[in-house]
């Protein structure tokens, strides 16, 4: 009797540059899971996401990853705490016909940030949060539970965002750590970049950018040049598959 596969898949558009199918393939082979494959499912709209579990009836997880991270929540029957509270998913287990929303970038980000930031974390940090999209409610809900006062940044103002262009050098000065949540620098667009005052940086800012690749992205090049601690997204990429991997086998 043919063994039966166990299907896994990333959804998106467009998705020919993402991590995940290169990392899941190489995880199967290098753990013998020869009953498990992971494919690419570039859909063009949400809406075609009932048409893809019913022509793939043996899927039992998804990433998920931009534009849906938000829009593939009215498609699902239920949502874990933490996707519910952000807004957004990364993750689906399918089980029976039953879908069910994560959101793994919360895990992948806290640990990598730990990692990052100094042991104990100060008290008096606060953060510039770039970008407000799905990437970014994940990084707020984190900061929340740690108790880091952050500031919201975008092009739009609103009354929880300022506008780039009021980014002063004492906002800057009071806020040590910068993130980018923003897709700005991804490839192929590898020199564009937030529009930051980063001539106010220094030694004891730390820049992290949630971009993975390039593995240094034009952000964290002017970060660095400015003398600034500096990491990529790559550490939590890994962290949020396997705990993508861990829902699944639950």
């Amino acid at each position: 009797m043919p063994t039966k596969i166990r299907q896994f898949g990333l959804i998106g558009f467009p998705i020919s540059q993402s991590f995940s199918p290169g990392y899941f393939s190489d995880k199967f082979e290098k753990e013998g899971l020869t009953d498990c494959r992971y494919d690419a499912f570039p859909l063009q709209s949400i809406d075609l996401l009932p048409n893809l579990l019913k022509d793939v009836p043996a899927l039992e997880g998804l990433n998920v990853t931009s534009p849906y991270k938000s829009q593939v929540i009215p498609y699902l029957h239920e949502l874990s705490e933490e996707a519910a509270e952000i807004g957004a998913v990364n993750v689906i287990k399918i089980k029976n016909g039953h879908l069910t929303g994560y959101n793994s970038d919360v895990f992948g980000f806290e640990k990598s940030l730990f990692d990052f930031l100094p042991n104990p974390i100060p008290s008096e940090l606060k953060a510039l949060v770039l970008g407000t999209g799905g990437a970014s409610k994940a990084t707020q809900f984190v900061l929340k539970k740690l108790g880091i006062h952050f500031q919201l940044v975008s092009r739009h103002p609103s009354p929880t965002t300022i506008v780039y262009e009021n980014i002063s050098p004492a906002i800057f000065d009071a806020h040590k750590l910068i993130i980018n949540a923003t897709p700005l620098g991804m490839m192929p667009n590898i020199n564009d970049c937030p529009p930051i005052p980063y001539g106010f940086a220094g030694p004891d800012h730390y820049f992290f950018d949630l971009i993975y690749n390039p593995e240094k992205s034009s952000f964290l090049n002017l970060a660095e040049t400015a003398g600034s601690n500096i990491q990529n997204g790559l550490p939590m990429l890994y962290l949020q598959a396997e705990r993508a991997w861990d829902i699944w086998q639950s």
